[in-house]
């Protein structure tokens, strides 16, 4: 069974108009928001008007750029000049941004159309958790904090959907509902125009209806060539468990042995990949980083008095989590020395295999799940790929991660072509 085609490829090959495309979105919109609620704003008829004139331009000049015509979702923390950015807060209800964030207006400029502002947990990070629900099962958690970008996806109500990850905020939600997620190397995509949670961590990524939008999403800004992968070439695939493995459940342990067997299956060699010494600590330190860092951009909110304030925010302010200045500094150093590390145990493969998430996703009145499997990589600043891959018990998705070294960002986006179809081949 092939990959199956989507709105993106449909739209590429000339099968759908751009106007086409965008009536699609707006008929699943229809359908599925009422009981996802993946979006915080959404404007059909500005959107069918941009379709509409990326449609006359390309009879008239040709496309902008491979993605020219598509619609896609923005995370409701990245700003949008013609939908309000709220960031899930009461203090921010109808603000509206001078201009596009940066990323945005990349895709803008290559011929996407925007559709609407995608549900995030409060600041990105803290505070108030949207009324997003999974696509599979309203009791379950979509994951956080880019909710409403996996669900979009997840349900057809866009192609592509842009969100950001300070600890597993696009692979997790990509994982728990069923589709392919990109977190690049951190710096890659410019940040200009985004709510920064923890801006040594924070990164821009996105998710898709199939891994090639993934890869040709990273190219209209401007991370590198896509080139699909080769023919009868054999990869050479690191197996690496993480110190988190205990905490697979087994249905993410299924799902990375059984992606593992099926690349062994097609010639690639796949070789488990010994533990590196200190790399047990990441997720502490991402952890420490992450609010430590989150308590200082949170200052000015809390500054400015409590009232609309979450009290996990004023929480994180107020009480600090006993993060000292000496813990920051000892955070910073351990994972900048590892960094080096990883990327040089890191060039002998292609890409390493590892688990998305500890399973599948947990019910919503307990949270938006755990970013074991993502903490460490977050921090380390490497590119991660998640693939949709099997069903767990309940009968939910449950992805698994490809890893590269810092600027292979192309690279394991190709790796993880060549497993999406993998795992399609049943």
């Amino acid at each position: 069974m092939a990959v199956k085609r989507g709105i993106w490829n449909r739209l590429a090959s000339g099968e759908l108009s751009s106007e086409q495309a965008v009536e699609r979105c707006i008929a699943r919109y229809g359908r599925r928001e009422n009981e996802v609620r993946a979006f915080a704003a959404f404007d059909a008829e500005r959107a069918l008007g941009e379709a509409r004139a990326r449609d006359r331009e390309r009879e008239l000049r040709g496309p902008r750029s491979v993605l020219h015509g598509l619609p896609f979702a923005v995370k409701d923390v990245i700003d949008t000049v013609d939908l309000p950015t709220q960031r899930n807060s009461p203090r921010y209800e109808g603000r509206r941004a001078e201009q596009d964030a940066a990323c945005v207006r990349l895709l803008r400029q290559a011929g996407c159309v925007l559709l609407g502002k995608a549900e995030t947990v409060e600041f990105a990070g803290i505070g108030r958790n949207p009324l997003t629900t999974n696509p599979h099962d309203p009791a379950r958690t979509p994951g956080g904090s880019s909710a409403g970008s996996g669900a979009a996806v997840a349900t057809g109500m866009a192609p592509m959907a842009l969100g950001t990850q300070t600890g597993g905020s696009v692979i997790r939600p990509s994982s728990f509902c069923g589709v392919a997620g990109f977190k690049p190397t951190y710096g890659r995509v410019p940040v200009q125009g985004l709510w920064l949670h923890a801006p040594s961590l924070d990164t821009v990524g996105w998710m898709a209806e199939e891994v090639e939008l993934l890869a040709r999403t990273a190219e209209v800004l401007n991370l590198g060539q896509w080139q699909a992968p080769e023919d009868g070439r054999s990869l050479r695939i690191g197996l690496y468990r993480t110190p988190y493995w205990p905490d697979a459940e087994p249905a993410s342990r299924a799902a990375v042995e059984t992606a593992a067997e099926k690349l062994a299956e097609a010639g690639h060699s796949v070789d488990t990949v010994d533990e590196i010494p200190a790399a047990e600590n990441l997720n502490e330190w991402q952890d420490v980083i992450m609010h430590g860092e989150a308590r200082i951009s949170l200052l000015a909110e809390h500054g400015a008095g409590k009232q609309g304030l979450h009290e996990d925010i004023i929480e994180e302010v107020e009480v600090n989590r006993g993060i000292t200045p000496r813990l920051m500094a000892e955070a910073y150093d351990g994972i900048g020395g590892l960094r080096p590390v990883f990327d040089a145990r890191l060039a002998d493969y292609d890409a390493w295999l590892t688990a998305s998430v500890p399973g599948e996703a947990i019910l919503r009145s307990e949270g938006n799940g755990e970013a074991t499997f993502n903490r460490l990589f977050t921090a380390l600043h490497l590119p991660c790929v998640t693939v949709p891959a099997q069903k767990g018990p309940a009968g939910l998705p449950v992805g698994v991660q490809l890893v590269g070294a810092r600027f292979a960002d192309m690279q394991v986006l190709a790796v993880a072509a060549v497993l999406e179809k993998l795992l399609a081949d049943k």
